[in-house]
């Protein structure tokens, strides 16, 4: 999958989500409630990040799929573009800038 592709399935995904939870919502209420999935997923990230390093509770250990991290990590990425398609942030100028940024440090 290509950055286009993704940013095409983040477009028909946003139209999804509002058709199914926020027909009703105001903007402000849909980057909410972005904002908050986006908490939850990084949560879920969090607690495969603590398995794949066994810093978990043996109990949780034993419950935890190992070939979970990358669809967490999948799940942390997408809500974050849903988010900053609700905010109407250029992600690809975002990135670029950032990335300039970054180089220029080095």
């Amino acid at each position: 999958m290509n950055f286009q592709e993704l940013l095409q399935f983040i477009d028909l995904e946003s139209k999804r989500l509002i058709q199914n939870y926020g027909q009703n919502s105001t903007e402000q209420e849909i980057i909410l409630a972005r904002t908050v999935k986006l908490t939850e997923e990084l949560g879920e990230l969090c607690n495969e990040v603590l398995a794949f390093n066994g810093d978990q509770r043996e109990d949780k250990l034993n419950k935890m799929d190992k070939n979970n991290l990358p669809n967490e990590l999948a799940d942390v990425i997408i809500t974050t573009l849903l988010l900053a398609k609700a905010m109407d942030v250029d992600i690809r100028e975002a990135l670029k800038n950032k990335i300039e940024k970054i180089n220029n440090r080095c």
